[in-house]
């Protein structure tokens, strides 16, 4: 028999987060170390704030939203405080019960200030590495790095010909160079083999000698990144945690 969506829905529900959240989900383990770390720096967190007034969003709360951010990618705190108005996971992960409203995003700007005067943060962090240590899940053998590469949208008013001489940058008083491509404008996709931008000269290679930059044939005006640049190379050190 098909079944059909029910239009009567229920205006009571009791439902419990705890169990809502797979037994095997790798948050688990995460909120176990971090609210024990928490646990640890409470006294702190008694000197950030007066004893009389309002009471604030818990700094815990705080500082395991700044974690869940960092770990689920989300685009920024807003969105994050968005989010928390409708996710589950987020709320179990903050100890925070289905009636309660989500805090708003200028609670991470008023507070951020008292949190780094007081490096919790980094305290924190060194409280999670040192249990980390002491269950055994540190070496000292050694480290990966991973250089990931960044690019930028250079403006082509800030390109010249590699064979001109250097010339004092013009400007209206706004800071933007003004006027067009400096020694005439090159045709779009002869611009990067003639022309770079003004600077330090790019850099090289991880170890190969080759520019990391823009560099060689740029057909439709796209710059061909080279298979050896600093992206993407992991390496190995000894002495790394």
């Amino acid at each position: 028999m098909r079944g059909r969506p029910n239009p009567q829905r229920s205006k009571l529900a009791i439902v419990d987060l705890e169990e809502r959240v797979p037994r095997d989900h790798p948050l688990r383990r995460i909120k176990e170390v971090a609210d024990a770390a928490l646990e640890r720096l409470s006294p702190e967190f008694d000197c950030m704030y007066a004893r009389v007034g309002r009471a604030s969003v818990p700094p815990e709360r705080l500082l395991k939203a700044s974690l869940l951010i960092a770990l689920y990618s989300v685009r920024s705190e807003r969105a994050f405080c968005e989010e928390l108005e409708y996710n589950l996971l987020y709320r179990w992960f903050l100890d925070m019960d289905l009636m309660e409203r989500s805090f708003d995003a200028t609670v991470f700007t008023k507070n951020r200030q008292r949190l780094m005067d007081h490096d919790v943060g980094r305290a924190l962090f060194d409280e999670v590495v040192w249990a980390a240590d002491g269950e055994g899940l540190l070496s000292d053998e050694y480290f990966s790095v991973d250089g990931t590469l960044i690019e930028a949208a250079a403006s082509l008013k800030s390109f010249r010909s590699k064979d001109a001489p250097a010339a004092p940058p013009t400007d209206d008083g706004s800071g933007q160079p003004v006027g067009g491509f400096p020694g005439g404008a090159p045709q779009q996709r002869d611009a990067c083999q003639h022309h770079g931008p003004r600077g330090a000269p790019a850099a090289q290679g991880a170890g190969q000698g080759s520019p990391a930059g823009l560099h060689g044939p740029c057909p439709d005006g796209e710059p061909v990144w080279p298979a050896d640049g600093l992206h993407g190379q992991p390496g190995h050190r000894h002495g790394g945690a």
